[in-house]
């Protein structure tokens, strides 16, 4: 819980319990007599021609109600979200809505306090969203687009996926936008409606890949005899990056200078990377304990007589 939103909490309820109680503040008695009569009538008043200590303050406890509610919504759904990454990105989208909801809330409820018809308000706003829609289909398309891709489980807070060759974590879903980290801490943000044909890697483990080359004077039967012996030591020792005993898949290419062979590993995708070049350094450092060159390329000079 962030310490913005506990003082933000507790600043709610001073609001509330003194604006409920008047007469511990330094008004004059008719200021708290007017404030009781707005509260009895649910902060619905006419318009007196003037705003006075009373609307402030009745203005105060509306909003201090609504910043309550919406904090104590916010921590029921953090509560709720402790299950696992599903939940959480659910409780996220709710309370990026609700938020919007508690502004919109607030907004009425505040011009009512002041005396504005906010029916009239209403309804102007409904025709001015209605014209505001036909020129705000891509946003619509974002929202609808988000809520599919949460209840449809495509992909969810902390998934590991690719869209567009960017590959990274994803931080967050919004009702408009999906953030995504890669592993240099650079943020993409997207809109929802963007994404399209992306690849989810965290659901499924990945092959970590290591193809050396070795040279043409090799003994396959010999290097095949001791990546058997090994591998399996190599999985005893990393057993934090590999998820089972690394494979050898056999002769990958006859290159030009060597022989290229592949060893993989199955492992989690966000430990892709690392298994990689641990892969890659213990089959270095196994080669050179057995005598297993590694080549390079060469240039062959020809000197003419």
């Amino acid at each position: 819980m962030k310490v913005r939103s506990i003082i933000g909490t507790i600043i709610s309820i001073i609001l509330i319990v003194l604006l409920f109680n008047p007469q511990w503040l330094p008004f004059s008695a008719e200021t708290v007599a007017k404030m009781q009569d707005l509260r009895s009538d649910h902060f619905l008043i006419e318009r007196s021609g003037e705003i006075t200590v009373a609307h402030i303050g009745t203005l105060i406890l509306a909003l201090a109600i609504v910043t309550l509610v919406y904090q104590i919504i916010k921590w029921i759904l953090r509560f709720t979200a402790d299950r696992d990454e599903h939940s959480r990105t659910i409780a996220l989208l709710l309370t990026g809505l609700i938020r919007y909801l508690a502004i919109i809330v607030a907004f009425i409820w505040g011009l009512s306090i002041l005396g504005v018809n906010t029916t009239a308000v209403l309804a102007g706003a409904g025709i001015i969203g209605l014209i505001v829609g036909f020129g705000a289909q891509s946003l619509i398309e974002d929202i609808i687009t988000g809520l599919f891709i949460i209840f449809e489980r495509q992909y969810e807070i902390g998934d590991i996926i690719i869209l567009d060759e960017f590959r990274g974590i994803v931080r967050s879903i919004g009702v408009r936008t999906t953030v995504i980290e890669d592993a240099g801490g650079n943020l993409k943000v997207v809109n929802n409606s963007d994404i399209r044909n992306f690849q989810n890697r965290s659901r499924n483990r990945s092959l970590a890949l290591s193809e050396p080359s070795v040279s043409y004077k090799t003994d396959l039967k010999y290097l095949e005899r001791v990546l058997q012996d090994n591998l399996g030591k190599m999985y005893t020792l990393h057993k934090d990056l590999y998820l089972e005993k690394p494979i050898y898949y056999g002769v990958q290419e006859l290159g030009e200078s060597g022989i290229t062979i592949r060893v993989g590993a199955w492992v989690n995708e966000a430990n892709i990377f690392v298994a990689q070049r641990q892969l890659n350094r213990d089959l270095k450092i196994l080669f050179d304990e057995n005598g297993i060159e590694i080549p390079f390329p060469q240039v062959v000079v020809h000197q003419g007589d």
